[in-house]
């Protein structure tokens, strides 16, 4: 393995923006000082102008393997994780099988030991029935992320609306418990009542069928499980200003119980991009009107929201097509969640510091990984090197998504990442003349959690 140093680099950590020299060693950070000299073979990065981030962790993707393969791979969109300045990600249990059981739990990590240039883990799926499997999980916290609930139906029919399997696992799972929260028989009643009026839906009903109620009804139920348990509750996707009255920014991170997640086409859509996008931006839950929009950056920065995460969640333009019900859900963008961040960030909206507080910093504390989200010394060196001085154009060939497409085409980003290392390994790299390259000749690793 190679040793690299960065040079007065403007190292974005911990709330501040400071020139450092940056010394990695053996796949960690052997010393962050205003100036390092090394008398060690060692690789220098050009630093001139640069900003340095650790790795975005992204605690919500869907990348489809096994069963779905035709979609995604472990491979191909870990791939574009890195490219894009993500080195460890969180994928979700509804591929197939669901991973319901400690052995196939496993088989991901396994695959993903082979194939993954990110760092990893898995959640394990809760269904109706699989309780007992489930807390089995209470001896390897240390090893796996948290459970994953869907409150709500979406990808993979895994829907738990078993009253006494919820107050079962809010009882006794010590390990986090991530919700997917969206009232089911409020969907049903609103698809019922459109349809009646409506028999051919267009992509705008989605919200209306997926509505602001459905998802406060849900979530306030998970946030009433975890307050009567004391549940470490962490509730993905949050879309709606309503449900921000269920967080709160008057404790630490650290010492909350129940956290929250906001992704980011939910920071960057409306329902008025139905018309042009249509289909391509259905996702569960539903991009809603503006004024959630509005009030989710409110959330986001003053901290009742507490990471930035991707839901990606790839298809194929097939399954994207209509009608209604045949068009699937989910969005491909975790290639493209830093630079997305990092557009607002040249709007004016959000901060260089608050972006790694929100992408990797508190995903860190959230979840309790081992050495990783933050730039110091005796931590992995997952990191993220940022030129804000390039841009960034999305076409169709520098996609690298296995699905092919992206509902951000010909968006062009006012910044671009030219160098990612996952455990100190530079995975990937984009020269002065735009090209990018790739080693994987080294795997991500498992992420470990403290307890």
């Amino acid at each position: 393995m190679q040793n690299y140093l960065f040079k007065q680099i403007s190292v974005v950590n911990e709330n501040n923006i400071s020139e450092k020299d940056v010394y990695i060693k053996n796949g960690r950070i052997e010393k962050i000082e205003n100036q390092v000299s090394v008398k060690e073979k060692v690789t220098e990065i050009n630093s001139e102008g640069k900003h340095l981030f650790p790795g975005a962790i992204d605690d919500q993707v869907h990348f489809r393997e096994p069963g779905l393969t035709h979609k995604a791979t472990i491979y191909t969109e870990s791939k574009a994780a890195v490219t894009g300045g993500v080195t460890s990600f969180m994928e979700m249990p509804n591929t197939i099988p669901n991973a319901l059981t400690g052995d196939l739990l496993e088989d991901k990590y396994a695959i993903a030991k082979k194939n993954s240039l990110a760092n990893y883990s898995f959640f394990m799926g809760v269904s109706n029935t699989n309780a007992e499997e489930v807390l089995k999980m209470n001896k390897r916290k240390n090893e796996v992320c948290g459970v994953k609930i869907f409150m709500g139906s979406s990808t993979g029919n895994m829907l738990v609306d078993s009253e006494p399997a919820l107050h079962k696992i809010f009882s006794e799972s010590e390990l986090l418990i991530a919700t997917h929260c969206e009232d089911e028989k409020i969907i049903k009643e609103n698809y019922k009542n459109l349809k009646n009026i409506k028999p051919v839906l267009a992509p705008s009903d989605h919200p209306v069928i997926r509505d602001e109620n459905a998802c406060y009804v849900s979530s306030s139920f998970a946030a009433s499980l975890a307050k009567k348990y004391n549940s470490r509750l962490h509730i993905l996707h949050i879309t709606t200003e309503k449900e921000l009255e269920l967080f709160t920014n008057k404790i630490p991170l650290k010492e909350k119980r129940i956290t929250a997640e906001v992704c980011v086409h939910h920071l960057h859509f409306t329902a008025d991009d139905y018309e042009n996008l249509g289909y391509l931006i259905k996702c569960n839950p539903a991009i809603k009107e503006s004024k959630n929009k509005e009030a989710l950056w409110k959330g986001l920065l003053d901290n009742r929201l507490d990471v930035i995460a991707t839901d990606h969640a790839p298809h194929t333009l097939e399954e994207k097509q209509p009608p209604y019900e045949h068009a699937h859900s989910g969005l491909p963008l975790v290639q493209h969640s830093l630079l997305m961040m990092l557009h607002y960030h040249k709007k004016g909206q959000i901060s260089l510091e608050k972006i790694a507080g929100k992408m990797s910093h508190a995903v860190a504390d959230c979840f309790k990984i081992k050495d990783r989200g933050y730039i110091r010394e005796g931590y992995y060196a997952d990191l993220v090197v940022v030129d804000l001085n390039k841009s960034t154009t999305v076409t169709k060939e520098n996609l690298l998504y296995k699905c092919g497409w992206s509902p951000l085409l010909d968006f062009t980003f006012p910044a671009a990442i030219t160098h990612t290392f996952v455990n100190g390994n530079c995975v990937f790299q984009k020269n002065n003349y735009g090209n990018s390259a790739w080693d994987e000749s080294l795997k991500g690793e498992r992420l470990l959690f403290n307890s």
